[in-house]
């Protein structure tokens, strides 16, 4: 079998380090709280398990080989890797954090914008944002808080942060060239930007919104379709169509003007975002503190 095939010994190398390191076996024996003939007969074993010569024995002492240079270079990269995912992960286990799922509208639109203030007002907590766009399961996961898009039953088993309130946003261009839009006939005439969804979702499309808006028919309007609502944004910000823009989601791009909202045609529905405790029984520093962060500072 070739050296490729079998595991090299883990504790030859760390003893390899130690005497390439120090350029001494009797310092890395003393390093290593061995002796001199037992790191000596490990270095051995280890270049005859290689079939490379690792060291040149010299006068009071060692000198690497090239082979030596190059593995030597490797094997501090590898522990030094180690050293730092170990201590990555003890700071994160002994230190104050909280890990946040939610999709990825609320997250850049809702969450990234505030999170600034609070780190500035707890910076020794940790912050982790996981996110995904599909109906997702927190429970066994590393989630300590879900923000998540709820039904009208869902709402009820979680703290609402916002209800479900949407109309329709487009850009400042499109909206002076299809415009005024005043009517839900106009405005199924010109071409919607529409997010697709999975049929667990439960966020308004447009022929619900239609439907829910009086049973106005949605017109056969050309239309784009996106997976990911950051996506369809930027679509109607560039002036492809009309979206619709949730409450809590849009309000920074219509006070900059990147979006004109047609409010006089909002709908609102018992769906909404809800905050979801994720692991009741951990009651951690992180979450409690981002909890009560969000209770103190609600949606406008």
């Amino acid at each position: 079998m070739s050296v490729a095939g079998k595991r090299v010994s883990q504790n030859g190398l760390r003893v390899f380090e130690a005497a390439a390191r120090h350029l001494s076996f009797t310092a890395a024996a003393r390093e290593l709280r061995s002796t001199q003939s037992a790191v000596s007969q490990q270095v051995r074993a280890l270049e005859e398990e290689l079939g490379l010569r690792l060291f040149d024995r010299v006068y009071r002492g060692v000198l690497l080989t090239e082979s030596g240079h190059a593995l030597f270079a490797s094997v501090q990269e590898g522990f030094s890797i180690i050293e730092e995912t170990i201590e990555r992960l003890q700071h994160r286990q002994h230190s104050p954090h909280v890990n946040i799922l939610t999709d990825f509208s609320l997250a850049a639109y809702w969450l990234m914008p505030r999170l600034p203030m609070f780190r500035q007002q707890h910076p020794k907590i940790d912050v982790r944002i996981l996110t995904s766009q599909e109906v997702f399961d927190w429970r066994g996961q590393e989630v300590d808080v879900a923000i998540m898009f709820c039904d009208e039953r869902g709402m009820k088993n979680a703290s609402p942060l916002f209800q479900e309130e949407v109309f329709p946003v487009c850009s400042a261009g499109f909206l002076k060239q299809y415009g005024p839009l005043e009517q839900l006939s106009s405005l199924a005439e010109v071409p919607l930007l529409t997010l697709t969804a999975d049929q667990r979702q439960h966020w308004l499309d447009w022929p619900t919104y239609f439907k829910q808006m009086g049973g106005t028919p949605h017109g056969q309007s050309s239309e784009l379709d996106f997976n990911n609502y950051t996506l369809l944004i930027q679509a109607a910000i560039a002036g492809q169509g009309v979206a619709l823009g949730w409450r809590g989601l849009v309000e920074d791009m219509l006070e900059r003007g990147m979006l004109v909202g047609l409010k006089h045609l909002s709908l609102a529905t018992p769906n909404g975002y809800g905050i979801i405790d994720a692991n009741p029984n951990d009651n951690g520093v992180g979450k409690r503190t981002f909890l009560d962060w969000i209770a103190s500072n609600p949606p406008v």
